[in-house]
């Protein structure tokens, strides 16, 4: 009875390690094809990443160290439309758009061509001596970066949100605060609704 049991085993392990061994065939041949798609997925990846990748603006306050600094006066800054049209007195807040204006008015006009030379990095301080960006080492590196600063925090505030009469100096911040207001509201769990 014991050589059958044996030879009954033997076969078993045979199978076994038939089965075993086709296993590991299957797995060396899924590990080639993973190592054939691996790279390509892992590449398509990087492209994306590399697509995803934007150029950062420099953080505000932190201007070129060889940009020139202009100091405008809080006039120019809250000034809107001051390219005006002699015919039709329509303003502009930018000359190339006067210009371009003018040719519908069939009078002379001449559009300002930059040079790569003539290119020289700007940064504007607040005219406010208490602010922060009054220093040219926290200067601002846009014009309408600091149209915007000086509105917001040193102009007029005239636009008023009527749902919770919070007011707004610069159009776009009201806009975009009352696109939302009233609309996100958030619940305790006490109860209580907070907007």
């Amino acid at each position: 009875m014991f050589p059958a049991a044996m030879s009954n085993s033997t076969s078993l392990s045979e199978e076994a390690s038939v089965s075993s061994c086709t296993r590991v065939q299957d797995f060396g041949r899924l590990n080639q094809l993973a190592s054939t798609i691996y790279p390509l997925q892992q590449q398509q990846q990087q492209q994306q990443q590399q697509k995803t990748i934007k150029k950062k603006r420099s953080l505000p306050g932190n201007p070129d160290p060889d940009a020139e600094v202009i100091a405008l006066s809080p006039k120019t800054l809250m000034a809107t439309n001051r390219f005006v049209c002699e015919i039709c007195n329509k303003g502009f807040q930018r000359d190339q758009n006067l210009q371009l204006h003018r040719r519908g008015h069939n009078l002379p006009w001449k559009l300002k061509q930059r040079n790569s030379k003539e290119i020289k990095k700007k940064a504007y301080v607040c005219p406010e001596p208490t602010c922060v960006h009054h220093h040219p080492s926290r200067a601002l590196g846009d014009l309408t970066g600091i149209k915007k600063h000086y509105c917001r925090k040193h102009g007029e505030k005239k636009w008023k949100c009527e749902k919770c009469s919070k007011i707004y100096a610069v159009q776009s911040d009201w806009k975009a605060h009352s696109k939302t207001c009233g609309t996100r509201e958030y619940r305790c769990d006490c109860g209580t609704l907070f907007s």
